[in-house]
């Protein structure tokens, strides 16, 4: 299968994150951005269609979760759109369990085309919506961490990630520039979801513009009412 070759810069990257990749996983990562970028060509699954800079933005910004997931064995990725973070990082750590949750159909086939070229047994794609995941007692409470990239402001993903991990799970949503105005808006989301404590992070340091991950800890029982109707959330924001 082909596979795109990182740039120079990524061994370097990631040996500043203290993060090992082996030569087998980077083949399987250029798999991936490989397939991604061919598939690209036909329906819209990324802005990026540059090699190198899919290197960055999205194998590099995945894999700088790492380090906040060490102690984690199951996740689910929050409109994982084209697999990420939850792809790369399912390829870098095999004793993660990751389930990918996408509500656009091509965009979770795409997903499953990956798992299955890749023989990724340690995920899983689910085509849905987190409203309603979020009510489903099987998944509800069950995960360790939520994922969250580009799936919206924090008042809003809190509502959509915080129903499906455990009480003392994690929410960990990588954001941008926005961060801070978004940080002032979250408190009541943060009260009425059963939130605790929020910490922000640099991602990669000495990076510009600086990627930052807010984790917020899912300290008490989320109201059963919660998460709302499919498309509440980002209509109403809590």
């Amino acid at each position: 299968m082909q596979h795109l070759a990182p740039p120079e810069s990524f061994a370097s990257h990631c040996a500043h994150l203290n993060i090992e990749i082996s030569d087998e996983e980077i083949t399987r990562l250029g798999q991936y951005l490989h397939l991604l970028l061919e598939t690209n060509k036909q329906f819209n699954l990324t802005a990026i269609k540059e090699p190198d800079v899919a290197w960055h933005r999205h194998i590099l910004d995945s894999i700088a979760l790492i380090p906040f997931i060490q102690d984690a064995r199951t996740a689910i990725d929050v409109g994982t759109g084209a697999g990420l973070p939850g792809i790369p990082l399912a390829i870098t750590q095999p004793n993660l369990n990751i389930t990918l949750l996408e509500s656009t159909g091509k965009k979770a086939k795409f997903c499953q085309q990956i798992v299955d070229q890749l023989q990724l047994k340690n995920i899983t794609v689910i085509n849905d919506r987190a409203e309603t995941l979020g009510q489903n007692n099987r998944f509800r409470e069950s995960f360790d961490v939520a994922l969250a990239r580009a799936v919206g402001p924090l008042n809003t993903l809190l509502e959509l990630t915080l129903p499906l991990t455990k009480i003392c799970g994690r929410v960990l949503a990588q954001k941008g520039a926005r961060t801070e105005e978004e940080l002032k808006r979250i408190g009541d989301a943060l009260l009425e979801l059963g939130g605790g404590d929020v910490q922000v992070y640099e991602a990669m340091p000495g990076v510009d513009p600086q990627p930052l991950v807010v984790i917020i800890t899912h300290e008490s029982k989320t109201p059963k009412q919660y998460p709302r109707l499919p498309g509440i959330p980002k209509q109403s924001p809590l």
